[in-house]
Order: C-alpha cells, then structure tokens, then sequence
C-alpha cells in the first residue's frame, strides 16, 4: 500500500501539467496533435464520452517508439509511458476500493494478492486485446509495429495509459466508469479470488505442514530449438513422483506439475504412511 500512496501522492501535479500540455494549441506540431479520426471513434464508443481533449488520448497510444524517430529534434512527441503511470496508480485505487468493499472479511495480504491478479501485465494485455487497442498504437516508423500491436508489454503499457488519460479527461468518476464496464464487468471475481496461481508455494506449505522433505522439482526433457524450447519437469517428495509439467519455461512448467501433485495430494496419499513419506 505504502508504494501505492507513493504514486497518488503525484496525481495532483501530473493532472496539472498535462493539462497545461494539452491547451497549448499554438505548438508547431498541432497537426500530429489531433487522433485519427478512426480511433477517436474507436476511444469514444470505449469511454462514453468525446474526446475533447484529443492530446491526451494521442499520448495514450504513442508508443516509446516514437522516440526514436524523432532522436535529436528539439520538439518531440510524447510517449505513454507517463500517462501508463497515472493510470496504473488510478487502477489500483480503485480495483482496491472494490475489493475492499466486495470482501470486508478479507485482510491485507488477501486483497493485495486478488488485486494482482487483476491487474498483473498478462491480464491488463488481456483486456487491452479485448479492446482492439493494439490497431490503434502508434509505433515509430522503424519499430516492427505488427510485433508490437500484440506484445503484451505494450498492450498493458496502452490499457493503463488509457485509463490515465480518462482520469485527466473526465475525472476519477469517468475513469471507475471504464474500469467497472472493461474490468470489473469482465471478471468473476467470486472465482477468481478461489483460484490460487503459485501452486509452488502451497505445495510447499502442504509438505512443511506435514514435516515433509521439501518438493524436489527436476527438468527431465528438454526439447526444440532455441527459440521454441519445451521443458519437461516432474516433482517429488522422497523419491515419490507427486506431478509433472510441460511448458516452454521451467519456471511455468514447475507450476503445473506443483498444481498435478497438489491435484494428486487432494484427492489421496500416495505415500505408505499418513505422517511421512
């Protein structure tokens, strides 16, 4: 929480100073100031609203590739990576404010960690495709912009530096507007709240609690080239096979075989004794 207040304190002088950006309508460059008049359409059937304030929602969906291009030029674009960090910390206030209401048993920890299901890179990425922002990124000429309209980084970048730019425009109330519609609308929070992604860590809570060896995880097939590896991990407990994953990182192919033995783990003992393996 205390990294969250960090990024609130700031609020204030960043809606002041991209307002000021904003209402300079005299700069050179007015001309690459203005939306494509496709994805103002696009963004206004998305927030409900006109967008008046065109500078911002360009921001939003200039990639830092831009930046490149425009390398030594006095007067350059912005990218959003600034309004990526406005809407991140305005996310988070109010993706914590649901939960804090939704689950009023629940303590700290137990939001913090739903709330990071939320809004971790993949889901934000998620929401962002949803969207179609990724056809309406604005990339440097030199950039592959087909790479870049799907990576998830810059989808994610895109979802938040929108919602930034909906602060600006509309307020806190126009921003939970979009996040109630394009988040919260779209996720069952019921189950996701139920659903625990580190399978690692309970399988090693379950061991430990039983006063077991810990979870020993071993890469036993590695296939494919370089770029397209395939790993292959079985865990064990006491020369006791409890699962196995495949997947293209060992990091994500520990997890499901971690989820396979605690699948296992819950349905019976594979071990001779209740006690120990």
């Amino acid at each position: 929480m205390a990294h969250l207040w960090q990024k609130l304190m700031s609020l204030p002088f960043i809606r002041s100073e991209a307002s000021e950006a904003a209402s300079d309508s005299s700069d050179v460059y007015a001309s690459e100031l203005l939306l494509d008049p496709r994805t103002a359409a696009h963004l206004e059937r998305l927030t409900g609203r006109s967008c008046s304030r065109q500078l911002i929602y360009r921001t939003a969906m200039t990639h830092r590739s831009v930046l490149h291009d425009h390398q030594g030029e006095q007067a350059k674009p912005e990218s959003n990576q600034r309004l990526e960090f406005l809407g991140d910390a305005v996310l988070d206030l109010l993706i914590s404010d649901h939960l804090f209401k939704l689950f009023p048993d629940s303590d700290e920890g137990h939001l913090s960690n739903n709330r990071a299901k939320i809004v971790n890179r993949k889901s934000l990425a998620a929401f962002a495709l949803e969207l179609q922002l990724g056809e309406h990124l604005i990339i440097g000429d030199s950039a592959d912009k087909q790479k870049i309209r799907t990576s998830e980084s810059a989808l994610a970048d895109a979802f938040e530096a929108l919602i930034g730019a909906i602060y600006l425009d509309q307020g806190l109330a126009g921003a939970e507007r979009f996040v109630m519609e394009h988040v919260i609308g779209r996720v069952d929070l019921n189950k996701l709240v139920e659903a625990e992604y580190n399978y690692k860590s309970r399988l090693i809570e379950y061991t430990q609690s039983r006063q077991w060896p810990p979870p020993l995880y071993t890469v036993i097939a590695e296939e494919g080239a370089e770029h397209e590896k395939s790993f292959t991990v079985e865990v064990s407990c006491s020369a006791f096979t409890l699962g196995r994953g495949v997947a293209p990182r060992k990091k994500d192919a520990e997890q499901l075989a971690a989820k396979e033995a605690m699948s296992l783990l819950g349905s019976k003992d594979p071990f001779s004794s209740p006690s120990t393996p």
